[in-house]
């Protein structure tokens, strides 16, 4: 753990502030879930909770098979970081945060089909630029948006079109679905 300086007191309600600086830095916002976890040296550790984190092992699974159909690289991410990646380009983006314009598209539910190059087209990683076209539909379940499904092409492959936008879109829907359950 690292050690931030700051201290605190709890208030008469039981609260504590998380400062800004530490909210800004880890990019909590206010309504943000946090899960409580305790250890045997009596320290109280908060971690940004990811709902669509409890599906890692089942989003890395339908991410393989995407992949595989289609022949791109595919990326579904929380709204914070890459969680699940296939088709390639793991090292690259697994556990690696989402770009402020990737998480501004989520938070506005948009959807986006571009190549390299066009306006839309955004960065989706603080420090990735070998992806020439891709395809981004996000995650909504409950009327809450969680993430987002990224269907990537690299340099020499085919453009994503229509195709890609419609399985990009069936796995969004798929995965919130899967999470309401």
């Amino acid at each position: 753990m690292k050690a931030t300086g700051i201290v605190r007191r709890i208030d008469d309600l039981g609260r504590v502030v998380v400062p800004k600086e530490i909210r800004r830095t880890l990019r909590i916002r206010e309504g943000d879930p946090l899960e409580i976890f305790t250890d045997r040296e009596g320290e109280i550790i908060l971690k940004k909770y990811s709902p669509i984190g409890e599906l890692s092992i089942f989003a890395k699974q339908y991410a393989e098979a995407m992949a595989q159909t289609t022949g791109h690289v595919v990326a579904i991410a929380d709204r914070d970081q890459f969680i699940a990646v296939a088709g390639g380009g793991k090292k690259d983006l697994l556990a690696k945060p989402v770009s402020r314009e990737l998480e501004h598209l989520m938070t506005e539910r948009e959807t986006v089909i571009a190549n390299k190059g066009d306006k839309n087209f955004v960065s989706i990683s603080y420090d990735e630029e070998e992806y020439t076209g891709q395809v981004i539909v996000p995650i909504i379940c409950e009327g809450d948006v969680i993430g987002a499904v990224l269907l990537l092409t690299r340099e020499g492959k085919q453009r994503p079109g229509d195709m890609e936008l419609k399985i990009a879109q069936t796995a969004a829907s798929f995965l919130g679905r899967q999470m309401e359950s």
